[in-house]
C-alpha cells in the first residue's frame, strides 16, 4: 500500500470514527481495505480516542486488567523478533498469543496504529484518574446547599435568651391578686418593648378546667386607659409547679406599668371586669 493510500485511508477512518461517513465515503474506504489491512488497528484506535472524554465511577475489572497487561507485553515482546500481533489476539487476549511474521520495511504504519492505541489508552486512564479523585464542579455547583436547621427553643429557654440580650428588659415580681383562694403565687414577668416580646414565670395558679374558665393576661401600659389593658393572651395550668408563658399581645404595650392575670370565661374577653385577678405585678424597671 503506497503512502497516498494510506493517507487517504487514515483521513476516512478518522472520520469515520469521529464525524461518520456518507454513502460514497463509505464505498471509497471499503474498496481501499481491499488493498490491504495494515490500518485496521487505526480504526479500534480512533474508537478508543472517541472514549477519552467518557467518565466512569467503576474500576477496571481485574480480569479486564490482567488481558491488557498479558496482551501489551506479548506485542511489545513480538517486535524483537519483526513480528506483529496476530488478529485473533487483538480481539481475545490470552496468555498464549500466536504471531504473524511481518514484512521488513522502512516505516510501519501498524507501528504507527499500536502508538495512536497506546497513546490513546494513557490519555483513557489519565482522564478516569482525574475523573475519580477530582469533585465534578458542575454537580458541586448544582447542588443544593443542606438547611440549617432551626433550633428550637422552649418557652423557658427563650425567656432566658430575652434575659441575655443586650437590649432593655423590663421585669416585674408576681404576687397574689384579689381571688383569696389564691395566696401562694409567685413568679415574675419580663418584657422588652423593642422586641414586643415577653414572658410570665408563675408558680402557685390552680389548675383550672378549661371547660369552665381559663386564665388571661392583661398588660397596663401608659398608652392605655387602666380600664381596657391591652389582652396579652390566654393559657390553661394543667398540673403543679412552674410555668412559662410567652406574652401573646393584641396592640403594641409601651412602656407597661403593670402585668394583671384574670380568670375568665373559656377563650378570653375583650374586656376585663377585673373581678378575679389571680396575680398581679407591677413593674421594677
Amino acid at each position: 500500500m503506497n503512502d497516498d493510500v494510506n493517507e487517504e485511508m487514515l483521513d476516512l477512518l478518522c472520520k469515520k470514527a469521529v464525524y461518520g461517513l456518507n454513502e460514497e465515503e463509505t464505498m471509497q474506504l471499503g474498496r481501499l481495505e481491499v488493498v490491504g489491512d495494515d490500518l485496521r488497528t487505526l480504526e479500534l484506535t480512533a474508537a478508543v480516542i472517541g472514549m477519552i472524554n467518557l467518565k466512569t465511577d467503576e474500576a477496571l475489572p481485574l480480569h479486564l486488567q490482567e488481558k491488557i497487561t498479558v496482551a501489551a507485553d506479548g506485542y511489545f515482546a513480538s517486535q524483537t523478533k519483526s513480528g506483529r500481533i496476530s488478529e485473533a489476539a487483538v480481539k481475545e487476549p490470552t496468555s498464549e498469543i500466536s504471531f504473524v511474521p511481518a514484512k521488513t520495511r522502512g516505516f510501519s504504519w501498524n507501528w504507527l496504529g499500536w502508538a495512536f492505541a497506546a497513546a490513546a489508552c494513557v490519555a483513557l486512564a489519565i482522564n478516569i484518574w482525574l475523573t475519580r479523585t477530582q469533585p465534578d464542579s458542575t454537580i458541586a455547583d448544582n447542588r443544593s446547599p443542606t438547611p440549617k436547621q432551626e433550633e428550637i427553643l422552649t418557652p423557658s429557654q427563650q425567656r432566658q435568651r430575652l434575659l441575655e440580650s443586650p437590649i432593655q428588659v423590663l421585669t416585674a415580681q408576681l404576687g397574689k391578686g384579689n381571688v383569696k383562694e389564691i395566696d401562694n403565687v409567685s413568679g415574675d414577668v419580663v418584657w422588652s418593648d423593642v422586641r414586643q416580646a415577653g414572658y410570665v414565670r408563675v408558680q402557685g395558679l390552680p389548675k383550672n378546667d378549661a371547660n369552665k374558665e381559663t386564665y388571661q393576661l392583661w398588660i397596663f401600659d401608659e398608652s392605655q386607659d387602666p380600664k381596657t389593658p391591652i389582652d396579652g393572651g390566654t393559657f390553661n395550668i394543667e398540673g403543679d409547679g412552674e410555668v412559662v408563658i410567652p406574652i401573646d399581645a393584641h396592640l403594641k404595650a409601651v412602656n407597661p406599668t403593670a402585668f394583671a392575670v384574670t380568670i375568665e370565661k373559656p377563650g378570653g374577653v375583650v374586656v376585663s371586669k377585673q373581678a378575679k385577678v389571680a396575680a398581679l405585678a407591677k413593674s421594677e424597671t
